[in-house]
């Protein structure tokens, strides 16, 4: 097969222009095509108000592959493809009685159970929130009662904190062995939209999420494997530096030597409960900021120019980062096109934000954290477990900042930078529910972050015109960035480094930041407990 990459063509291009330009680029008859996939699809923006063009890297197999591969021997662009194919791990002996347990039921506890159970390992999923649609009820009543459900929210359930987001499947991490394809293939065979497997920013959206997550549960218990919800883990035993037990909060207890930690970065009892029994925990770097609502039509006209609105480019994105005379990073994270702001807190007394869209991205605002960098030897010394504490106390002020009602305290960028609280609203209309309490934001980080957030929106603006509009809202706080805590694990056997047969992995543990990212690490954890299960058994029949 041969790779094609930087294929342009205009961006209202016909469907058949891509074999036309594909045949023109390699120079074949049509006859010595024998078929060809788009791998990936982007496009340049550059020329906004010119011209857009797609961008392509085409997959094709054709006749006398190594003729034509050598006469494009010094082109770059024209090479062999690699191969993205998935291996599996071996299947299960007919005779395996043990059986993996996997905690946590986010995007990397559903890919680890799932690849154990295609493989025949029959895991036990324990999760401590409810099913799909049932958490989904209990985050609206959130949303629009004020009511929180600490077990049952944003944070915990099926699906994890990347239900209630934008279904971003899009990541930087090094992926050799290309496991990412496989997160996106599973996804499309549970319904996801085909178009996630070649857009250079793939997406789902939080409804359509719901369906593909229930979905692949469905099939995880087809394979024999049990996915058990509101199933709180509050202890685990270690004996001889091994894990062999989980104590479930009804008092149950499951035998395993074998458990994959799936955590999400919000599970600070299970983080204080690890640390109890000794297991290996480090703080780690994490961002706090807040989140920034736009007009997305200011968002489209900037970032595309004349061809703002155009349908096959959807609502715009963007990335922005500032480096501040205090020395601070100040970026854009998690940006949600055409979407909006909601509380994500998953404990009483607290205040977060996230955004989230919907697949369609119509909203009429879009969203994304604009946050701070910190890390532990500078911002929160004091133990493994400073950084949560750190979070826990930020949320707490946010909470009595927005009125005590899960309200979140609220400013306009303009007031912001100026430094005064803001009294009344502007044309941008905040999409935060239960609501916003218009207020100065500058109590509510370190002193440190906002005067490096105060720089940075004016610099913003100059890249993005309108970004630093003074009507444009703030709403406080965005913390649960990423872990703060890391589970260290070892490079080769990804087992924690003192407790064996555990297998810290996904956002949690401080080894992924997003749905993909999360999903290649469950997938990668699952095949190491896998051969881990493999040689052990193998050395017991020695």
């Amino acid at each position: 097969m041969i790779r094609i990459t930087e294929l342009a063509l205009p961006l209202d291009h016909p469907q058949e222009a891509i074999e036309a330009a594909l045949l023109k680029r390699l120079g074949i008859p049509k006859a010595d095509l024998v078929e060809f996939i788009v791998f990936k699809r982007s496009y340049d923006a550059r020329k906004k108000n010119t011209e857009i063009k797609f961008v392509y890297i085409l997959d094709a197999t054709i006749k006398n592959e190594a003729v034509v591969l050598a006469k494009f021997e010094d082109d770059i662009h024209v090479k062999s493809a690699p191969d993205t194919n998935y291996y599996p791990v071996p299947d299960a002996p007919a005779d395996l009685t043990e059986r993996p347990v996997v905690i946590g039921f986010g995007p990397c506890g559903l890919f680890a159970a799932l690849t154990l159970a295609q493989a025949g390992y029959k895991p036990i999923v324990l999760e401590r929130g409810k099913e799909v649609r049932a958490r989904t009820k209990d985050t609206w009543a959130l949303w629009r009662k004020h009511e929180l459900n600490t077990e049952s929210n944003v944070q915990y359930g099926e699906g994890g904190a990347g239900l209630f987001s934008d279904g971003k499947l899009y990541s930087q991490i090094k992926d050799p062995k290309f496991y990412g394809r496989k997160v996106m293939h599973e996804f499309v065979r549970a319904g996801a939209p085909e178009e996630i497997m070649f857009v250079s920013k793939p997406h789902i959206g939080t409804f359509r999420l719901t369906g593909v997550v229930s979905k692949m549960r469905e099939e995880i218990k087809a394979l024999g494997g049990e996915v058990r919800f509101e199933s709180k883990v509050s202890d685990i035993q270690i004996e001889d530096g091994r894990i062999t037990q989980v104590g479930l909060d009804n008092g149950e207890t499951i035998n395993s030597r074998y458990v994959i930690l799936a955590l999400g970065h919000s599970s600070r009892d299970t983080f204080r409960l690890l640390h109890k029994k000794g297991v290996f925990i480090e703080a780690k770097p994490f961002a706090i900021g807040f989140r920034v609502e736009h007009p997305q039509s200011l968002i489209d006209t900037a970032r595309l120019g004349k061809y703002a609105g155009h349908p096959e480019l959807g609502a715009a994105d963007y990335k922005v980062i500032h480096h501040a005379k205090n020395g601070r990073a100040v970026y854009s994270f998690c940006m949600c096109p055409g979407g909006t702001v909601v509380a994500a807190t998953s404990e009483e007394g607290r205040v977060v934000t996230n955004g989230m869209s919907q697949y369609s991205r119509n909203e009429r605002n879009a969203n994304s954290g604009i946050v701070v960098g910190i890390n532990p030897e500078q911002d929160f010394p004091g133990g493994p477990l400073a950084g949560v504490e750190l979070q826990e106390k930020l949320e707490s002020h946010a909470f009595e900042m927005g009125g005590r009602d899960y309200s979140a305290p609220g400013q306009l960028v303009g007031d912001f930078v100026k430094g005064k609280a803001s009294t009344q609203l502007g044309d941008v209309e905040p999409s935060y529910k239960p609501g916003i309490k218009l207020t100065d934001l500058a109590d509510a980080l370190p002193d440190y972050a906002i005067e490096a957030m105060r720089e940075a929106f004016p610099a913003f603006g100059k890249k993005i015109r309108g970004f630093d509009r003074p009507d444009a809202i703030l709403t406080g706080i965005e913390t649960r960035t990423s872990s703060p805590v890391r589970i260290t694990r070892d490079r080769d056997s990804l087992q924690s480094l003192n407790t064996r047969g555990l297998y810290p992995a996904g956002e949690g543990a401080g080894y992924a930041g997003g749905i993909l990212s999360a999903g290649v690490d469950g997938i990668k954890v699952a095949e190491a407990l896998v051969h881990d299960m493999l040689a052990d058994l193998k050395g017991m029949v020695k």
